[in-house]
């Protein structure tokens, strides 16, 4: 016993001795902070960036005696290290660089002759002849692991309340290498992937997951979605990174010097490779940038090493740190492969050092690269996934192709979510965060009650309206699943209902048979583009929140059979039938009458319809292989719907025959770091005469709420058309011109402009057969509004000033407003 004791003490003991910690501050002689300073373990390549305030953390598993500090225009500093390393105060002393050719003045330095700027020059002539570009076809092995942390943990938060009976979590507890800040592991989510692309034309890219696996929360739909949707892949030589919807300029970008300074600071060999030292840090505050440094080949240029680090002052909401490092292998003495990717955040509600937050870590390793293997062109075209075996492989698949083995305290969170599964404290933390995330309460098992938040409304027809939902969910990959609700109106005193199922009977091409029906009240006109989903109500039927007349309100019963499948990965096709009628829900405040053929007025429509629809959405990435399933990257990419409704007269003593085309185009861009532009183009006619309640009505917005596809400034049935055009533009700076001004970009403001325009027409012959209270106007000569905006108030809120800009002088026109908006932005 004591043997193995002594063992023991020697293993601490020698994993103590071989392993150094060191953090501190660096200043200059005047007592100003040093920041963006280079601070390397003597003898090594592992070193870190000093912060804005000449903050640093630095972590080795090896043992170091001296630490080296240096910066531009300052000479070099060597640090002892000795037991204690923590909290150290550094100070640089001016001094001749000896890198001469560089030039120093206020901070920057001039890019001409320098040397790490002629070093740039090589990489970006070279980086199309690096990594995978160079081969005609590709296949590799990709494991990706996503983590998420508490961070800043200390005894005072160990003590509250909302831990007790959860004290056995804290043996989990680890310290980052990165920042030095003790954390607890508690989630983690693992993924193998075989990917296969080929880079002659067309290129095409195919990863196919192979396994996947969570610690303890495989069936939060939610979850689950929202971390795939943190982080997307990059290539460090792009001249843009995109990190939470953000474009940062990435260090190695051609325009690169406009932004940042770089300086070369050593040389070395790294895998027998010598290599150059380049440290880079930003030209001005408050732009998304990073600092940080890499290590280039000095024969093809190819980048070996890299990190970096988010500058503090980026205007992206919730995140305190961003910490970036990808290593780099040699292949064949010529071609770079990224072997490693590491991405570690810092989530957090304020700046403040010592403030709690989450660390959302994703590690991706890539290995068994194959080259110029020609394969069949199926094998690289996107497909889609329904294998439910990926997510139930053995513990020995896992041990095989993970590509980095588990720590110890990541194994451990496996482990403790199994125990607290069964911990009435985290039940219940678990189940607020759900309905937070989804909507829904999981009252029972397989029984979800919601959507909560619509629980109650109120509109000028119902008064108040008391609702009621469930939906059935066993898991996130249910092959079926059954929703519905009952509502009821004490005003109308008048119960109202709707249920739809979905089945999927055909994993593959995703085959999902639809039926639904539903007898509600419904505020019509809110989209040009229609649908006929059973269970959607718009929020403009509630009058809680609008302004000026909220009457005019219709009936609805409407039962819908609809089959859907996909058989090219995200183009959907819908086939389906609708038997709905129609008519006012107080006809004594909205009167949709109409002639009938006969010339008798009629005031409700019975109408049946055939729909064809398809949509496509290129690019993204849906998650689990159940009949319903999550976006990872929801408003990144553009869709494209195309719908064909057919009216058929005399089935069921349907009304009219009618033909209807609608044609949808949504297109989100990042602009480089000029923000966020998201455009919305739609197209559409209606032939046959049709009454009203069938006729394409301009929506209007008459709540206190900005809409990106309502016009702000129209009241409900303003324009009446059969045919029109529609065109929505709105882009968000993201604080671009806010961070010149002083003061203000302290606040971190986003500013936003928009447009919005219809052009359209209505027919004499539906003219002929309206004998509604409502006049027929079409925006005949274009309609538009516009709209200045403050977004990311108090990082939640957004105001905008609404103009309009044409038909200024129609009767009851609203020519200007002020509405508000709300949401979780990055």
């Amino acid at each position: 016993m004591l043997k193995n004791l002594l063992y023991i003490l020697f293993f601490v003991s020698f994993g103590l001795i071989g392993q150094t910690k060191v953090s501190g501050y660096v200043f200059d002689e005047s007592n100003e902070p040093v920041p963006f300073s280079n601070i390397i373990f003597k003898g090594s390549t592992e070193g870190t960036i000093s912060d804005e305030n000449g903050k640093f953390y630095l972590e080795s598993e090896n043992s170091y005696k001296e630490l080296e500090v240096s910066f531009v225009g300052f000479e070099t500093k060597l640090i002892p290290l000795g037991k204690s390393n923590f909290d150290l105060r550094i100070v640089l002393m001016e001094g001749r660089d000896q890198l001469k050719e560089v030039t120093i003045y206020s901070g920057r330095i001039k890019r001409k002759n320098n040397p790490a700027i002629n070093i740039l020059k090589k990489i970006w002539a070279q980086k199309r002849k690096n990594g995978l570009n160079m081969y005609d076809r590709y296949e590799f092995d990709r494991y990706e692991k996503i983590e998420f942390d508490l961070n800043n943990i200390d005894d005072k938060l160990m003590d509250r309340k909302i831990f007790e009976g959860m004290e056995m979590v804290f043996d989990q507890i680890d310290t980052s290498k990165i920042t030095g800040k003790v954390y607890l592991p508690i989630f983690i989510n693992e993924s193998v992937y075989k990917t296969y692309g080929k880079n002659i034309y067309p290129r095409k890219k195919n990863s196919i997951m192979e396994a996947n696996k969570n610690s303890g929360y495989s069936d939060n739909q939610a979850l689950i979605s929202f971390l795939k949707q943190l982080y997307v892949d990059f290539d460090i030589y792009d001249n843009y990174l995109l990190f939470f919807d953000k474009k940062f300029s990435s260090p190695l970008s051609k325009l690169g010097p406009d932004v940042y300074n770089y300086v070369l600071t050593d040389s070395s060999f790294i895998d027998n490779k010598w290599c150059y030292n380049i440290l880079f840090y930003p030209r001005r505050k408050n732009e998304l940038t990073f600092k940080g440094d890499f290590w280039v080949s000095d024969t093809t240029y190819a980048i070996k090493e890299i990190q970096m680090y988010a500058t503090k002052n980026a205007n992206v909401n919730w995140v305190k740190d961003i910490y970036i490092e990808q290593e780099f292998e040699v292949l064949n003495d010529s071609a770079f492969l990224l072997t490693r990717d590491y991405i570690m955040t810092d989530f957090s509600l304020n700046q403040k050092d010592k403030s709690k937050g989450v660390y959302g870590k994703r590690t991706t390793l890539y290995d068994n690269h194959i080259f110029n293997v020609k394969r069949s062109d199926d094998v690289y075209k996107e497909q889609i996934q329904d294998n439910e075996a990926m997510y139930n492989q053995s513990d020995d698949f896992w041990a095989k192709n993970r590509q980095e083995k588990l720590s110890k305290n990541e194994i451990g969170i496996y482990q403790m979510l199994d125990t607290l599964q069964n911990v009435k404290r985290f039940q219940q933390i678990n189940t607020f965060g759900e309905i937070l995330a989804s909507g829904y309460w999981n009252f029972t098992h397989g029984w979800d009650f919601g959507p909560v938040f619509s629980t109650v409304g109120y509109n000028d027809i119902e008064g108040l309206r008391l609702k009621a939902g469930a939906r059935t969910y066993f898991s996130q990959n249910d092959k079926w699943r059954v929703k519905g609700y009952l509502a009821y109106g004490f005003m109308d005193t008048k119960f109202k209902y709707g249920i739809e199922g979905k089945y999927l009977f055909k994993g593959k091409d995703r085959w999902i048979l639809s039926f639904g029906t539903r007898k509600d009240i419904e505020q019509l006109g809110v989209s040009l583009t229609t649908s006929n989903e059973v269970l959607e109500r718009s929020f403009a039927t509630t009058s809680i929140f609008t302004r000026g007349d909220n009457s005019k309100l219709s009936n609805i019963d409407l039962t819908n059979v609809k089959v859907s499948f996909e058989p090219i990965k995200n183009v959907d096709l819908r086939i389906g039938t609708t038997y709905k009628t129609l008519e006012s829900a107080d006809p004594e405040k909205f009167n949709v009458d109409y002639f009938d053929e006969n010339g008798d007025i009629q005031s409700s429509i019975e109408q049946v319809d055939v729909s064809f629809a398809v949509q496509y959405t290129p690019n993204r990435n849906s998650y689990g292989f159940g009949v319903e399933r999550s976006i990872s990257n929801r408003g990144r990419y553009p869709t494209f719907f195309f719908s064909y409704t057919k009216g058929i007269k005399g089935v069921f003593n349907s009304d009219f025959d009618y033909h209807k085309l609608q044609f949808y185009y949504e297109q989100p861009m990042q602009l480089g770091l000029f923000g966020r532009l998201r455009s919305t183009f739609e197209i559409g006619k209606t032939w046959n005469p049709v009454p009203l309640q069938l006729l394409n009505i301009v929506p209007g917005n008459q709540t206190f709420f900005t809409s990106k596809t309502l016009f702000d400034l129209l009241d409900y049935y303003e324009f009446i058309t059969d045919e029109y055009v529609s065109l929505h533009l709105e882009h968000n700076f993201n604080g671009k011109i806010f961070a010149k001004i002083p003061l203000i970009r302290d606040l971190q403001w986003r500013e936003i402009i928009g447009i919005r325009g219809v052009i359209g027409g209505i027919s004499q012959a539906n003219r002929d057969i309206n004998a509604s209270d409502i006049v027929y106007v079409a925006p005949e000569n274009i309609y538009w509004e516009y709209h200045f905006g403050i977004g990311n108030i108090f990082k939640l809120f957004r105001v905008d000033f609404e103009y309009r800009g044409s038909y200024r002088d129609a009767p009851n026109a609203t020519n200007f407003a002020v509405k508000v908006g709300f949401g979780f932005y990055f």
